[in-house]
């Protein structure tokens, strides 16, 4: 079958199943039309496995990645990558949320209006776990995993065409510069690839990257977590929210193939670096956006913005997404062009985490300390204060006194300020250190092949 296959094919079978059944109980376990309450002990335990299983097909497609395009190509797997993303992103939430409402399918779609959306959780859940059953049985019979061994050189130095001087086993060559013959590298079992996991993280350069990458994402943990949040929280409906990114997924899947034409070269990072500090700089339209959007729902109401309103709105987002494509295209072209092929997609999903964790925990303190540095007051209808305190946007205590939570000061301009600087100093001291990686050795990124049997 082969050794990506023989773990893909699985893998994506038990999700196809783990879909189906989950079709049949999910509505039970939501507590969807009936008063009981939500079972999450099952449904924890039911996506925890899901997630498992993705993150498992994950770090096979990276592996398989690496061997199935030509080295030379090895860059563009990001754009395969994010294009993949944004169709899945696109179908799983933005198709669904619309086709799952009511509101939007009588207005936009049925004749005949109905109190319920065209598709419900349950038919998503077995549509996709059927179609994972059928595209799998495909991949299983039609696409053949050629019998690649990764071949190591002896003494040779790198070359650009074949990272690391490492070569597939169709290559032509048989002995290297030197006339030196070129040694089978055996393919590592589990064990062995965890060890090899410790043999990375002791490499001076990657240890440099996780200390540059980790606090990458500060500068704009703000714009990304928490700007859709107050917009909702200021009067605009989710459901035109979620459908405000129909227009722009055309933008997001063409995007990473223009950029992919100036990362899939050997300097990656300098894509990045240009998209960094604009995309900090939108942090300052999005808070203008935040107050102007408060501004309007005082004036038109709650769920009644105009239609310039939207616009706007668009149009922001979709040239913040240049920034965000730039940035996360460049970073994975730059840790497919790294990593050891030797060990799959055990390397490339490292760094992959490691990227993901720099997004996802400046996010959670931004969002964790945004209403501790918001303050509001509860007021009643003329104007009058009812409590200096209302902890909460909806505090019941404040609703039973006919009143309404008021912002006195917003904690969301406060943490966008202060992640703005943070960005600009990360950029002035550690942006040039960032680029200075990618111009190292690619035998610098590379676990020696001593120090791998003597594990």
């Amino acid at each position: 079958m082969g050794r990506r296959k023989s773990w893909l094919v699985p893998v994506q079978y038990s999700i196809g199943l783990v879909m189906m059944w989950l079709s049949f109980t999910v509505d039970a376990w939501i507590g969807s039309g009936s008063s009981s309450s939500p079972q999450m002990t099952a449904l924890t335990v039911a996506f925890f496995a899901l997630n498992t299983l993705a993150a498992t097909q994950d770090i096979a497609v990276d592996g398989w990645a690496l061997t199935m395009l030509k080295a030379r190509n090895v860059g563009y797997a990001s754009t395969c990558n994010s294009v993949g993303q944004t169709a899945g992103y696109f179908l799983g939430n933005v198709v669904f949320l619309a086709l799952e409402s009511a509101d939007f399918c009588n207005n936009y779609i049925r004749l005949v209006p109905q109190p319920y959306g065209i598709v419900t959780l349950d038919t998503f859940l077995m549509f996709w776990g059927v179609v994972f059953i059928i595209t799998t049985s495909l991949v299983w019979l039609l696409k053949v995993e050629k019998k690649e061994h990764v071949i190591q050189r002896r003494h040779s130095n790198d070359s650009e065409e074949y990272p690391g001087g490492f070569l597939r086993e169709d290559s032509n060559e048989g002995r290297d510069s030197a006339g030196m013959p070129l040694q089978e590298a055996e393919a590592p079992g589990i064990l062995t690839s965890y060890r090899q996991l410790v043999s990375i993280l002791k490499l001076h350069n990657i240890r440099m990257y996780i200390l540059f990458v980790i606090f990458s994402k500060v500068g704009v943990c703000v714009a990304d977590s928490l700007t859709g949040l107050k917009l909702i929280e200021y009067g605009v409906p989710k459901e035109k929210l979620a459908l405000l990114g129909v227009p722009v997924v055309p933008l997001q899947i063409i995007l990473p193939v223009i950029i992919s034409r100036y990362t899939a070269g050997p300097r990656p990072l300098s894509v990045y670096m240009y998209a960094y500090i604009p995309r900090l700089l939108f942090g300052l339209a999005f808070a203008w956006l935040v107050s102007w959007t408060r501004q309007l729902g005082i004036e038109y109401g709650t769920g009644n913005m105009p239609t310039y309103f939207y616009l706007v709105v668009v149009g922001l987002y979709c040239l913040h997404q240049v920034t965000v494509y730039s940035m996360f295209v460049a970073i994975m072209a730059f840790h497919a062009r790294i990593s050891d092929p030797r060990m799959g997609g055990t390397y490339m999903t490292l760094l992959n985490t490691i990227s993901n964790l720099a997004s996802n925990w400046p996010s959670m303190v931004a969002m964790w300390f945004v209403d501790t540095l918001t303050t509001r007051q509860c007021i009643d209808k003329n104007g009058n204060v009812l409590s200096a305190s209302c902890p909460v946007a909806n505090s019941e205590a404040c609703t039973k006194a006919d009143g309404t939570c008021s912002v006195v000061t917003e904690g969301y301009y406060y943490e966008m300020a202060v992640c703005i600087l943070f960005g600009f100093v990360w950029a002035f001291y550690h942006g040039r250190k960032l680029l200075g990686l990618q111009e190292v050795n690619l035998s610098a990124w590379r676990v020696a092949p001593t120090a791998q049997h003597s594990q």
